[in-house]
């Protein structure tokens, strides 16, 4: 699996602890930064962003927050084919992971965040990525949760633009200074796959 950790700006400084948190718990993925300590994406445009990763398989799965967790979460919402969860302990995650079985997590990396956070990072990190995603919680749920999942994702598929037509839509500056950044160009475009997003990306950097 591939999981890509973005941060907004307010809480870029944990850039270190959060990707150090995520490579002690996922020997077995690999993780890949598009950020720094000097990350000046806001909520919204972390949101655009994964977006872009999970659409063009890029990511498999997005690590993010922002002070709070919640804007990040909303953000990430708002885009077609990402289901992001708000995180705040180790028992969110799993039953994040196995009811839901989102492709995104928000964390609050501001509240609460004290002595002993980075612990808590990897605690959360050991359970969301404990078993494999939607085995479903507790395991006598786990068909109808499994089939809340699917009616979900054909509901996403009707009420969402596809990536494409947003790509073309959105604002272009505000997409040029989203995806502009040393992380991403370094990224992107070994992993992604879809051809289509790619050239679309490839086309905006060049202006």
């Amino acid at each position: 699996m591939k999981v890509a950790l973005i941060n907004e700006n307010s809480q870029a400084s944990k850039n270190e602890i959060i990707y150090n948190a995520l490579k002690n718990t996922n020997k077995n993925n690999e993780i890949i930064n598009y950020s720094d300590t000097n990350s000046q994406l806001t909520y919204v445009q972390v949101g655009l962003l994964a977006a872009i990763l999970i659409n063009s398989k890029a990511a498999d799965f997005i690590v993010t927050g922002c002070g709070t967790g919640e804007g990040a979460m909303l953000a990430l919402n708002s885009f077609p084919n990402v289901i992001c969860g708000h995180i705040e302990d180790p028992e969110d995650a799993y039953m994040f992971g196995q009811i839901n079985n989102g492709n995104a997590v928000a964390i609050p990396f501001a509240k609460g965040f004290g002595w002993g956070g980075e612990l808590t990072l990897e605690y959360i990190f050991e359970k969301l990525f404990k078993d494999e995603f939607g085995g479903g919680y507790p395991k006598e749920r786990a068909i109808p949760e499994q089939n809340n999942k699917k009616i979900l994702d054909k509901i996403k598929q009707v009420t969402y633009k596809d990536m494409v037509t947003i790509l073309k839509e959105i604002d272009q500056e505000f997409l040029y200074n989203t995806v502009n950044t040393k992380q991403f160009k370094e990224n992107f475009f070994k992993y992604a796959e879809d051809g289509e997003i790619k050239e679309i990306i490839k086309n905006i950097l060049s202006k």
